[in-house]
C-alpha cells in the first residue's frame, strides 16, 4: 500500500508526543524541586575523599602524596602535608593531609584526580544543589567537607566502591600475610637459638688432650 511505511512512521511519532505527557516513562520534565530524577550510577560532578570507620579524621584513606594535586588540571586543589605519622587501614605509618582544599568553582569535573589516587582515597560525587552567595569562600570546600564514608560511596557508586573494597581487601591482606610470615620466621629463628642454647648448656665439657713429653 502506498505510503504505508509513513502511516506507520507517524503512528510511533504520534504515541510518543502523547505518551510524553501522560506515561511516567515518556516523561521528559519532572516538576523540580518537589520531584527530582535518579542520579545515574556514572554520574559525575566534583570530588570527595572517602573514609573508613565511623571517625573522618582517622579513617581518612588520603596520605598526602599530593599526586592529585599536581595532576590536577586547572589547579583547584591544594595540600599540606603532616609532620607526623599515622597509622592506615593495612597497619602501616603513612603521613596525612594538614590541609585538602578543593575549589570547586575551578574544577572542571575531568576526574583525573580519581584515576591518578593510588590510595583509593578521592571519588567523584552526584551533589549538584551547591550554588551559594559567597563565590569564594562558600565554594572552596576544605577537608572535613569533603571527607564522606565508605558507606555512602557505595550507595552512590556500588560497582566502583565494590571494586575498591576488592583493591582495598587484597592489600590488607597481602599486608597482614608479610606481617604474618615475618612473625614466623622471628619465631623459628628464636626456637632455633633457644635450642642451640639448650644443647650448649648440656653437653659434656671437652677434655683437653694430655700434653708430650719434650
Amino acid at each position: 500500500m502506498l505510503g504505508e511505511q509513513i502511516i506507520k512512521g507517524m503512528a510511533v511519532t504520534a504515541k510518543n508526543f502523547f505518551g510524553s505527557y501522560v506515561s511516567k516513562e515518556r516523561l521528559t520534565t519532572v516538576q523540580y524541586p518537589e520531584e527530582r530524577l535518579e542520579q545515574k550510577a556514572n554520574t559525575r560532578q566534583f570530588p570527595f575523599l572517602v573514609y573508613d570507620g565511623d571517625d573522618w579524621e582517622k579513617g581518612l584513606r588520603c596520605v598526602a602524596c599530593q599526586i592529585c594535586e599536581k595532576e590536577c588540571p586547572p589547579k583547584c586543589i591544594y595540600i599540606v602535608k603532616s609532620k607526623d605519622k599515622k597509622l592506615d587501614y593495612k597497619g602501616q605509618a603513612q603521613l596525612y593531609p594538614v590541609t585538602f582544599d578543593i575549589d570547586i568553582s575551578v574544577c572542571m569535573s575531568c576526574q583525573i584526580c580519581v584515576e591518578v589516587c593510588p590510595f583509593e582515597s578521592i571519588k567523584m560525587d552526584t551533589k549538584f544543589e551547591l550554588s551559594t552567595a559567597d563565590r569564594f569562600a562558600g565554594l572552596l570546600l576544605t577537608k572535613d567537607k569533603l571527607a564522606k564514608s565508605n558507606s555512602y560511596y557505595q550507595k552512590l557508586h556500588p560497582q566502583d566502591a565494590a571494586e575498591s573494597d576488592a583493591v582495598i581487601a587484597a592489600e590488607k591482606a597481602k599486608a597482614e600475610a608479610k606481617v604474618k610470615a615475618a612473625a614466623e620466621a622471628k619465631a623459628k629463628a628464636d626456637a632455633e637459638a633457644k635450642a642451640k642454647a639448650a644443647a650448649a648448656a648440656t653437653a659434656p665439657p671437652s677434655i683437653p688432650p694430655p700434653a708430650t713429653a719434650k
